[in-house]
């Protein structure tokens, strides 16, 4: 338990960050699954479409800290090439 006024502080922007962080991971997930459900289909617009939608917010999600930026890159990589193996 936080004792000192600057601990109790802290404890509180913590519990701040972590809602936003929590929201922000949320939202680039919701981007992500829209671009696995456009694979899945094999449509190949509405999976590029989603994608280019996608790629901003993950970068996003890099400058934010939320996630390294080389976890992302591979993210897009691996999301790039099945796109692109769509025929």
């Amino acid at each position: 338990m936080a004792n000192s006024p600057q601990a109790k502080k802290r404890a509180r922007q913590n519990e701040t960050r972590f809602q936003i962080n929590k929201a922000r991971r949320s939202r680039i997930r919701t981007f992500l699954r829209k671009v696995e459900e456009a694979i899945e289909t094999g449509d190949k617009d509405a999976a590029s479409t989603a994608l280019r939608a996608a790629q901003p917010e993950l970068m996003r999600g890099v400058t934010k800290g939320i996630y390294h930026k080389n976890t992302v890159a591979r993210k897009m990589s691996r999301l790039s090439a099945r796109v692109k193996a769509i025929a």
